[in-house]
């Protein structure tokens, strides 16, 4: 069977039909049982190049035909470990710290907060942390079951950490993305896809917001709350996630974010500040939240046990350790 009569047939129509509609077939597969309300309600391959979304090229959405159980994913038996990858090529948030020295498992002193914190809430969950600001530790990604991007920003994927990164993924590996993993890899695509198809535009002054849980079915939401104080920056994003499983959002008044207006991408009460979805063979959790410094230690900030409580259970789905994202 061909390529383009495989997909036909995985997304339920015939090969001369996909052909008929002159785009590429795999258009079709990527576009299936998607959840997003920006993106209309279409799905077939013709939509894509009339609801302003992005092809990526990639089987991409929430349904789990897209994912490829290739061995990158955790299995029954297995050492659970994750990467949290921390490159920054541009400016670097305060819950970053000191820029780490090359190699893997450089000395953290106490200004990383974020890579430190992460850490310990994996490791309480039996995981294993390794971690990094080296591109060239993403070489060894296969030994890992989920890579957490945390606020690696702007350049931080050279040529071969890209193929290194693209073809992790596409054995069914996870990725998470936290806050400024919004900010990277402008000018590569693949990328803007693995992130749900957004990427960073600007953000608000950092500031108190009610978040609004969407979805509780999901493992990294049923434990918060239908509303949940938090402080953050509440990116706005452009493009705007698509074909995405929606888990919470922030409410626009109390977060300040203003409605979209001429020149402005501000989305009002469509804001959107964790996701997840399958893409080209793998698993992505993705979050704009984490900016504040004491989201990651113990000081006191309202709502940071639910923020924790979120990351960890993305990561363990992210992983394959828990159901990823459910409807």
């Amino acid at each position: 069977m061909s390529f383009s009569s495989s997909l036909a047939t995985k997304a339920g129509v015939g090969a001369a039909a996909v052909l008929a509609l002159l785009v590429p077939t795999v258009g079709v597969d990527a576009y299936q049982g998607h959840d997003d309300r920006r993106g209309g309600n279409s799905s077939s391959a013709a939509s894509v190049y009339t609801d302003e979304i992005s092809d990526y090229g990639v089987c991409r959405g929430v349904d789990p035909r897209c994912y490829n159980d290739w061995g990158n994913g955790y299995a029954d038996g297995e050492t659970k470990r994750i990467l949290i990858y921390s490159h920054t090529a541009g400016p670097r948030h305060a819950h970053l710290g000191d820029r780490l020295a090359p190699g893997l498992n450089p000395p953290l002193n106490e200004t990383n907060v974020a890579q430190l914190g992460l850490k310990k809430w994996a490791e309480e969950q039996g995981i294993q942390v390794d971690w990094t600001e080296d591109p060239s530790r993403l070489s060894g990604l296969n030994n890992y079951q989920a890579v957490v991007a945390l606020s690696a920003n702007r350049d931080a994927y050279d040529d071969t950490a890209q193929t290194s990164l693209k073809q992790y993924v596409r054995r069914g590996g996870g990725f998470v993305g936290i806050h400024n993993a919004f900010g990277a890899e402008y000018n590569w695509p693949w990328y803007e896809g693995l992130l749900g198809g957004a990427n960073f535009y600007d953000h608000r002054p950092n500031r108190p917001g009610t978040v609004e849980t969407l979805n509780r079915r999901d493992v990294s939401t049923k434990n918060l709350p239908r509303e949940w104080a938090f402080t953050d920056e509440w990116y706005n994003l452009v493009p705007y996630p698509s074909y995405v499983r929606e888990l919470a959002k922030v409410d626009a008044v109390t977060s300040g974010t203003p409605e979209r207006a001429s020149g402005h991408p501000g989305h009002g009460d469509e804001h959107l500040v964790s996701w997840c979805h399958y893409y080209d063979g793998g698993r992505a959790w993705l979050t704009t939240l984490g900016h504040d410094v004491a989201a990651w230690t113990d000081a006191e900030l309202e709502g940071d046990e639910y923020f924790k409580d979120h990351v960890v259970n993305g990561l363990l789905s992210a992983m394959g350790i828990k159901p990823f994202c459910a409807r």
